[in-house]
């Protein structure tokens, strides 16, 4: 696979200076032969998201994709998968995207402030992520057994799990809002997102529809309030296989197909098929080339 890039660099956004007044200064040992005094007062930058951005030499007319990693997770989501093959970013590239990936508030290059948000931060092992993710059953974990058909790339596991952050679960207005400002910065753009990037991305849209012209929502969490009745742009929901393993999985489906029929009536959004054999982390599948084609086939139709 190769492209060729017309520009692409990095930018923050959003976030606040914090004013801190209490503490007592120290001196810190730094390395092995320099040291000084670190005061915990002063100003602070926070609550920022970090954006990598990337413009293809060919780009192909219409909007950027924005793309939102989901929970405990970082922006690297969507570069290379785990056994070493193209991420969504890539293909998005190949395909005259242009594209800006978002490390969210408190994730990854974004950083984040100890003792700034509720609560503790969480950090998923990788017994929960095997059954979460739906790779295999919980009895199939200590010999990496899966699912049978599973195209996630097993025998790569521990290095998906190697790209595992530090969450809070305090922070996703925090990180809507940087979305928006994200969006502001690129114009009306095309977002795909990943899971609880779904929640950040619904709630954007609430307050901020002009600035969205399509989502690709891969197996999203919490849609949006059935109250709202904000302008959509046209969505796709992408749902993987295997989701008869656990009954949160079942809500989670009829959540999508209750959300898909209640919007349908007014022609905006579409649902890409089932997948066969598609774990949660459908853009890092063997197939990650096909979904990514089928979701954009399906917005293209659902656009007209």
């Amino acid at each position: 696979m190769s492209y060729a890039l017309k520009d692409f660099g990095s930018y923050t956004v959003g976030g606040r200076l914090l004013h801190v007044s209490e503490g007592i200064p120290r001196k810190v040992q730094f390395t092995r032969s320099v040291s000084f005094t670190v005061d915990p007062r002063g100003h602070f930058a926070v609550e920022h998201a970090y954006v990598q951005y990337f413009v293809p030499q060919d780009r192909r007319p219409g909007p950027p994709a924005v793309l939102v990693h989901g929970g405990g997770m970082s922006g690297s989501c969507w570069e290379t998968t785990p056994d070493g093959r193209p991420g969504w970013l890539h293909l998005l590239l190949t395909r005259g995207y242009e594209v800006h990936v978002i490390d969210n508030v408190e994730r990854g290059r974004a950083g984040f402030a100890p003792g700034q948000w509720d609560g503790d931060p969480i950090l998923r092992s990788l017994e929960e992520a095997w059954t979460l993710f739906r790779i295999g059953p919980a009895n199939g974990f200590a010999t990496r057994t899966p699912f049978p058909g599973q195209l996630f790339p097993v025998d790569h596991f521990e290095t998906l799990a190697r790209q595992f952050v530090p969450r809070w679960l305090s922070t996703t207005p925090l990180q809507s809002a940087a979305l928006q400002a994200v969006l502001e910065r690129t114009g009306p753009a095309l977002v795909i997102c990943h899971s609880q990037g779904a929640e950040v991305t619904f709630d954007a849209l609430s307050c901020a529809p002009e600035r969205f012209m399509g989502i690709i929502a891969l197996e999203p969490s919490g849609l949006p309030d059935e109250a709202n009745h904000a302008p959509n742009p046209p969505i796709v929901i992408c749902a993987g296989d295997f989701l008869d393993s656990d009954p949160d999985w079942q809500a989670r489906a009829l959540g999508w197909d209750r959300f898909a029929k209640q919007k349908n009536a007014s022609r905006v959004l579409g649902t890409s098929a089932f997948r066969p054999g598609n774990s949660h982390m459908m853009m890092m599948d063997a197939n990650n080339a096909e979904v990514l084609d089928i979701a954009l086939d399906t917005l293209a139709t659902i656009s007209l």
